[in-house]
């Protein structure tokens, strides 16, 4: 007896691992997923640096407590997985959002950002975002617009203050 509840006791402590060292976990029930569709989904989420796990429920809920995230009880109930995201957040709920899309199977439940419990609405907004390369190019295209349309300002003002001159 005692062998079984030092097992659960790593599996949590394993699982709290994971929460603490993501920076977001995302909750989907997988009921009716086969097999093969379940590990189509592991390697596109592992693609955008995503763990994709089952875990018992109830171990899962310990974790969850254990690493200081509270609220998650409600989303780990029924046969449910875990995606443990360590990279690019948006990228990863893209790639969960756009399987859905082709296998009903799998429904978006919730889960956690920095600590804080999301429910499925902000996990689909998450997944409409750019990448984070995308969101990148997009800022460092700001960054050297800003220089050259003050520089487009200055020159428009010096002209006018030499036309007011003459």
């Amino acid at each position: 007896m005692s062998n079984v509840r030092s097992e659960k006791e790593a599996v949590v402590a394993e699982v709290r691992g994971k929460f603490d060292a993501a920076s977001a976990v995302i909750i989907t029930e997988y009921r009716g997923l086969g097999v093969t569709a379940l590990a189509d989904l592991r390697g596109k989420l592992r693609e955008v640096g995503t763990e994709y796990r089952v875990y018992k429920n109830t171990l899962a809920r310990f974790a969850a407590r254990d690493a200081g995230i509270e609220g998650l009880d409600a989303m780990l109930v029924g046969p449910v997985a875990i995606a443990f995201v360590s990279d690019d957040l948006a990228a990863s709920a893209k790639a969960l959002k756009d399987f859905a899309k082709t296998n009903q199977a799998l429904v978006l439940k919730g889960g956690a950002v920095a600590k804080k419990v999301v429910d499925a609405r902000y996990v689909e907004v998450l997944a409409d975002l750019p990448s984070r390369e995308t969101m990148l190019a997009m800022v460092a295209g700001l960054i050297q617009a800003l220089p050259r349309n003050m520089a487009y300002g200055l020159k428009a003002l010096a002209d006018k203050k030499e036309a007011e001159a003459a």
